[in-house]
Parts: C-alpha cells; sequence; structure tokens
C-alpha cells in the first residue's frame, strides 16, 4: 500500500480522497450519511450518532453509556445490541410509547443534542415533534361494556375521525338523535332523512331513549335531544361509540390518520369495579430490571397497555404477578398450554397473599366457575379461541368471561397472539388494560407488528448481556460444531430430494459421534445435558444407541414426569433426549448444557426459547461460562444455511456463535459409536429403508402431540398418517371372523311372503 509511484505515494492519494467530497450514489442495503452528518468538537464524550432514516448507533463503552441506553430503550426499537455497538430504530409506535411514559418533545430533543456525536437531522427533530405532539389527545375508553372514542378539549380532532369514512364503518348510532348530531357534524348531510327513517316528524323533538344506570355517554344523548334545534347545531361531540368486535382495525386506523389511541386505565380513582383482596407477600423481591419495566407501565400511576420482554429465566411471571397486585381488578391470565396454566396458578399462591377461591383455572380438567366478585382466571389461549360446541360448564364460563370487565389482561407468550386462531381472544374480552410477555417478541410471518394494534406499544425490553454482566441469568457459551459428512452419506444426499436430505444430514456419523463425545465431556464434569431434536427419528436413534431416555410427543404423562423429576433430583440421569415439546413449558433449572442435533428449519424463536432452557442463573463459577450451547451442523449442507438464519435473533441480542471445526480429542476416541467404516454403511442402510415416509409419520406423531400440548381443552387434534388399505377398511389387526347379523325387518317380511307362495 505504500510503494513509491514517482513523486506520489498511495498515502497521498488516499489522503486526497478521504478530503474529498464523498459521492453519494446509492449502493444497494448501504447508506452514506458522511456529507449530512457533521461531528461535534466534543463528540469523543458523546455516545450516540443520530441518522437521517431515524437509526440510532450507541457505543457502549461510553461512561454515559447507562443513561443513553434507558433513554433510548424509552423512545426507540432495539434492533441489534452486541457487547460494543448497539443499534436503535426511531418508529411511529417506539416515539408513542415515549410520549406515554410522559416524556415531553422538548425532552426528547434536549436528549438526543446531549448524547449524539453529530446535531441531530431536521428530519428527525421533524418526526419526533409530530408523533409525540399527537399523541394522548384521542383515547379509547371501555365503560359499561362499551368501547368510546374520547377526544376531551378537541372537537376538531373528533370531527376529523368521525368524517374518516373508514372509521364511519365501525361507528355504533343508539338512537336517532345521536345521528342527527352526526350528521351535522358530517358537514350537513341529510339530517332530515335520518329523522324519517326513525318514525320521528321533523318538526318535534325525538323523545330521549332511557340510558343505562351510570352511563354518561347515554345521559348526555338523552340531555341533547331535548334541546332546541339551534342549539343542537352548535354543540359538539366528545365521543362516539365503536364496535366492539372492531377495535383492532380502529386502532389500525388512527394509527393511519396519525392519531395514535391512548389506553390507560386509571385503576386508582375506578369506583365502580370490584376491587380484589390481593398483595404481594412481604418475602417477595423484584430485581432492578423488573422494577424498571413496571416503571414503564404504571409510570404516571395509571395502567397503560402494552409489551414487556424480559429473557428466559429472568421472571416474566413475577412481573405479571406484580402487575395483577397493582391493579387489584379482576385479571385473565391466558397461556399457550396447560402445563403453563398450572405454573401461573401455583406461582401466584406463592408470590402474592390471595383467597383461593379467588384463583380458578379453566381446561379441560378443570371448569370450576370463577367467583363472582373480583377474582384471577388462569386459562389457555385456545380454551377461549375455539369456535365449536362446548359442554355446558364450559360454556357457562365462556359467557361469564365476556360478560365481565376485566381490570387486566395477562398473556403470557404474547407473540402467538398474532395468530388466527389465538387474536380473537383479545376481541372476545372485555378488559381495561393489557399486559403482553415474552423472551422472543419475533415471527417468521412478519405478524408481529400487529401486536401494536392487538395490545399496544412495546413498554420495556431488556438487555440480554447486560442481565448476564450481572448475573441474573447464566453465562453462556454459544458454538456451532461443524460435522463433515461421510463420502457415502454425502453422496446419498445429493441424490435424494429434500426430506431424504434432512433425515440424512440429521443421521451424519460424524455429528452421531460429535454428540456422544460432548455428552460424555459434559457429563464427566457434573453437569445436566439436554439434547434437542425436531426430527423424532434421529431422536430415538440417538436416545436408543446412546442409552439415554428420550422425550418426545406420544410419551405418556407419567413417563415424562418421571424421567424429569429423576434428571432434576438425582444423578442416574444425566442427559435426556427431548423432541420440540420441550421448546417451552418445561422448566429444568439444573440443565447447563444444550445440544442440538436437528433443529425447524430457520425458527429464530425457536434457537432463542432452547437457549432459555439453560438461562436460569447458575451457582457454579468455576470457569468464565457456566452453560453451553452447542448446535451440530452437517458441513456443506442446507443445514448451514438454516443454522446462520436460526441464530440471527441471539446475535442481535449480543450472543456470539464460536465455530468449532475440529473437536480436539475425538477421533483418539475409538469406542464412540460409528467410528468404523462398516458400522457407518449399516447406519446408512438404515437410514434408507426406514426412507422419509416412515420418519415423516414420526415426526407427524410428535407434531400432533405438540399441538395438543398447545391447543389442547378444545378439540381433538387432527393428523395426517401413512396407512393401507387393511387399515382405512378395518381391518388392521383384527381377525377374521363370521357373525350372524339380524336382517332388515323389510327383507324379513319378503322372506316370509316367499314362503306363503311356495306353500
Amino acid at each position: 500500500l505504500f510503494m513509491s509511484r514517482g513523486p506520489v505515494t498511495l498515502r497521498s492519494i488516499a489522503a486526497k480522497k478521504l478530503s474529498a467530497p464523498i459521492e453519494t450514489a446509492p449502493v444497494e442495503g448501504c447508506s452514506n450519511f458522511r456529507n449530512s452528518l457533521d461531528l461535534k468538537p466534543d463528540h469523543a464524550f458523546r455516545p450516540m450518532w443520530v441518522c437521517e432514516d431515524g437509526r440510532i448507533m450507541l457505543e457502549s463503552s461510553s461512561p454515559v453509556y447507562k443513561e443513553a441506553c434507558d433513554f433510548l430503550v424509552a423512545i426507540a426499537e432495539p434492533v441489534c445490541r452486541t457487547r460494543y455497538m448497539q443499534e436503535y430504530q426511531l418508529t411511529q409506535y417506539s416515539m408513542y410509547a415515549g410520549a406515554s411514559m410522559g416524556l415531553r418533545t422538548s425532552d426528547i430533543l434536549s436528549a438526543m443534542e446531549r448524547f449524539s456525536k453529530t446535531r441531530v437531522p431536521q428530519k428527525v427533530k421533524e418526526d419526533v415533534t409530530t408523533h409525540t405532539s399527537r399523541y394522548g389527545k384521542v383515547k379509547l375508553v371501555l365503560q359499561q361494556d362499551r368501547f368510546y372514542i374520547e377526544c376531551p378539549g378537541d372537537p376538531e380532532v373528533l370531527e376529523e375521525l368521525m368524517r374518516d369514512d373508514v372509521l364511519r364503518g365501525f361507528r355504533v348510532v343508539r338512537n336517532a338523535a345521536e345521528q342527527l348530531r352526526v350528521n351535522d357534524m358530517r358537514g350537513g348531510l341529510a339530517a332530515e332523512k335520518a329523522v324519517q327513517a326513525s318514525g320521528v316528524d321533523g318538526d318535534t323533538v325525538p323523545e330521549p331513549v332511557e340510558a343505562l344506570a351510570g352511563d354518561d355517554h347515554f345521559r348526555a344523548s338523552a340531555r341533547a335531544a331535548t334541546e332546541e334545534e339551534d342549539e343542537l347545531g352548535a354543540s359538539s361531540i366528545e365521543d362516539f361509540e365503536v364496535d366492539p368486535s372492531k377495535v383492532r382495525e380502529v386502532k389500525e386506523r388512527c394509527a393511519v390518520l396519525q392519531w395514535p389511541l391512548l389506553e390507560e386505565y386509571d385503576f386508582r380513582n375506578d369506583t365502580e369495579t370490584p376491587e380484589l383482596a390481593i398483595e404481594l407477600k412481604p418475602e417477595t423481591r423484584i430485581r432492578d430490571y423488573q422494577s424498571n419495566s413496571l416503571a414503564r407501565m404504571f409510570g404516571n400511576h395509571r395502567a397503560r397497555s402494552g409489551i414487556i420482554v424480559l429473557p428466559c429465566g429472568a421472571g416474566k411471571t413475577l412481573v405479571g404477578i406484580v402487575a395483577a397486585c397493582t391493579v387489584r381488578r379482576s385479571c385473565l391470565v391466558l397461556c399457550n398450554s396447560s402445563v403453563s396454566v398450572e405454573q401461573w396458578y401455583n406461582q401466584f399462591l406463592m408470590w402474592a397473599k390471595l383467597s383461593e377461591d379467588r384463583i380458578t383455572r379453566f381446561t379441560a380438567d378443570h371448569k370450576k366457575m370463577p367467583h363472582k366478585e373480583a377474582c384471577i382466571l388462569v386459562s389457555t389461549y385456545s380454551m377461549l379461541g375455539f369456535g365449536g360446541r362446548r359442554s355446558a360448564e364450559a360454556q357457562a364460563i365462556m359467557d361469564d368471561i365476556k360478560r365481565r370487565e376485566w381490570g387486566l389482561l395477562l398473556m403470557d407468550e404474547v407473540h402467538v397472539v398474532p395468530a388466527n386462531t389465538f387474536y380473537t381472544c383479545t376481541t372476545q374480552v372485555k378488559s381495561r388494560s393489557k399486559l403482553g410477555l415474552t423472551a422472543t417478541l419475533v415471527r417468521e410471518d412478519g405478524k408481529i407488528e400487529d401486536l401494536n394494534f392487538l395490545i399496544g406499544p412495546k413498554l420495556y425490553e431488556a438487555n440480554w448481556i447486560d442481565l448476564q454482566d450481572k448475573g441474573y441469568i447464566a453465562n453462556v457459551q454459544c458454538a456451532e460444531v461443524w460435522c463433515d459428512m461421510t463420502a457415502e452419506f454425502y453422496r446419498e444426499y445429493l441424490k435424494g430430494n429434500a426430506a431424504v436430505q434432512r433425515l440424512l444430514y440429521a443421521m451424519n456419523p460424524s455429528k452421531f459421534r460429535a454428540c456422544e463425545f460432548l455428552m460424555r465431556y459434559h457429563e464427566r464434569r457434573g453437569d445436566k445435558v439436554i439434547v434437542f431434536s425436531d426430527n423424532v427419528f434421529a431422536l430415538k436413534k440417538y436416545a436408543i444407541k446412546l442409552g439415554r431416555p428420550f422425550i418426545y410427543g406420544p410419551t405418556s404423562q407419567k413417563e415424562r414426569l418421571d424421567y424429569l423429576g429423576q434428571f432434576r433430583m438425582g444423578n442416574e440421569i444425566n442427559t435426556i433426549f427431548i423432541s420440540k415439546v420441550g421448546d417451552t413449558s418445561i422448566d429444568l433449572p439444573e440443565a447447563n448444557v444444550i445440544i442440538q442435533i436437528a433443529s425447524h428449519f430457520g425458527a429464530r424463536r425457536q434457537e432463542a426459547q432452547r437457549l432459555g432452557r439453560i438461562l436460569r442463573p447458575k451457582s457454579r463459577s468455576d470457569s468464565e461460562f457456566n452453560a453451553f450451547f452447542y448446535t451440530l451442523i452437517s458441513r456443506d449442507t442446507q443445514e448451514m444455511f438454516y443454522s446462520t438464519k436460526r441464530q440471527q435473533f441471539l446475535v442481535d441480542q449480543g450472543y456470539a456463535f464460536k465455530v468449532i471445526v475440529n473437536l480436539v480429542g475425538m477421533d483418539s476416541q475409538e469406542t464412540l459409536a460409528y467410528s468404523t467404516a462398516r458400522d457407518q454403511r449399516q447406519l446408512l442402510e438404515e437410514v434408507l429403508v426406514a426412507n422419509a415416509d416412515a420418519a415423516a409419520a414420526d415426526d407427524e406423531d410428535d407434531d400432533a402431540a405438540y399441538q395438543r400440548g398447545i391447543q389442547q381443552d378444545s378439540a381433538p387434534a387432527v393428523s395426517r398418517k401413512r396407512g393401507d388399505v387393511s387399515a382405512l377398511s378395518g381391518g388392521d389387526g383384527i381377525a377374521y371372523t363370521e357373525v350372524r347379523r339380524e336382517r332388515n325387518a323389510l327383507f324379513k317380511q319378503r322372506d316370509r311372503d316367499k314362503k306363503r307362495q311356495r306353500s
């Protein structure tokens, strides 16, 4: 680089290039902000850059990193948070969330100027001003089982919303007087037709409609109906009712119009809703990040609707319990499986002082009617979202759930809510505030943005690496082990279809030996090992060959509890093989090693959920890392592509994957399975004989059981299985016998007539 070219060196050429204006030619995937961002003289002491497109880069090595990070978590969405550099993105909903916490526009802009290395771009200032100044002027209110949009003190804003063609279709008009006022607000539409259609003479004032007791909205409408026509035209409407089944669409449309709906519950001044006698036990202690997340929800002494994101094992359940104890009103908790229902039920009784008759479960095994006054009900999404026929007792409970006004709707694993079968849970239940909890706010179908309309904005997201450094979660070493495929296996891999390829790279002999090597190494250290495999054929082969127990869909509940109990408490079982049924709802705090041999394509959420099985804090600290996460990958296969995609979420959280090409010491161990060419050929023959169809049948059984674990209690699971003609005809495994069957009465009569004729 520094070789002389006459009197000019390459270094001088580079210096001239750097001093010359930079051409801003568009480059795909890149943005050049050098000409638009001017560094401040003291930029070295400031921690972040603010770009024109709303991206913000934060240096975690800055002395004021903590203050800047807290500020960005309040107003921006975390995109990537590595150990030394973090990226955030200003979005419409993140700025709404910041405004909902009481941050004023001037506060946000001044903090940006204080922390930024460059001048804050004018476009960013305009966006912040636009979004934060409009928040809070439009409210969504639940009163007497009806939803209203209110604009107190801003009739012009309400008029703008009422003139919108989309929102007009979601309105509920209950009397002719209200229709007259609506038409007047629309700019003089045919009010006379509305009166004639209601059967009221145009020269007379309609009779007021009888209002419900305590319903201020209907009393206001009734009083307005008795006023003179000139006063009617000059009056202004402060609210209007919307269809409860269209609340999601109303929120979405208001966001498009840049008038976001404010959902807050003033529970301290609510004297109409029955109060629940619940409080935390004196010995209950919450951590600082849990307190910070709850402060985002109750910052102004009201309950805001939104989502809190905490890592697996960081105490999301306790956060939800503290929120319920703060609101002290009826609370509905929704989980994704009956196992989670039992965990929430037991955790409530463990951490809170609550009478047992005030907390009930609604599952297939528990159908006790909730307390007629304030209570806590724990159920599953599938129980509420089921659309078929129910038993009489289940239907009575569902009617009670729909009839109540719940003070708090708690949704565990909230990332499942946008699914078509589950999102109706948010529309069927009338709640004054909603809180969603999850560790992985990510979906592969792109529907994660729907949570902004279904629940609310993200209120808080913890930094996984910060919690790890403080000892709140385990310090995990992530590694990707590359396993070469043998020549015979790779030859069949290149010839096979996609299903056969997946089976071959899961049953790779090199991967088999690497799994056994790592398992035995960690067992000698006294570790507890979980081996995950989505491929049930591989799961069985590995577990049976290595002599370890395995759990998958058809495994009975008793057998599961026995294996898990021995894994937790004893030394007889230190390694257990589990299929996808162990991704969630299995609490194994003793486990500190995970080995993945087969996964579900490129699912980022599954990768994070499996890592969460070993994130519980560990007492062992004899090395830098006290937990290990291995992913075994067959080299030069499609599995490498899937693995890179799966790791993206954890990489964005700051985890680094170490690539291991060679496991030191593995080749010298001749006792490992499938170490000889003969054994490897025999394994290949078993795999090819089994073929992909048989393996797929096992996977379908596991999928069906997995769905029963998530969607149980509602309807029997349906799965597609292989079969033959004898099975379809009912002759599978049945001995042939002749049975004298009773003849139809018509044929009996015909036989009698024939006998008479012969005689």
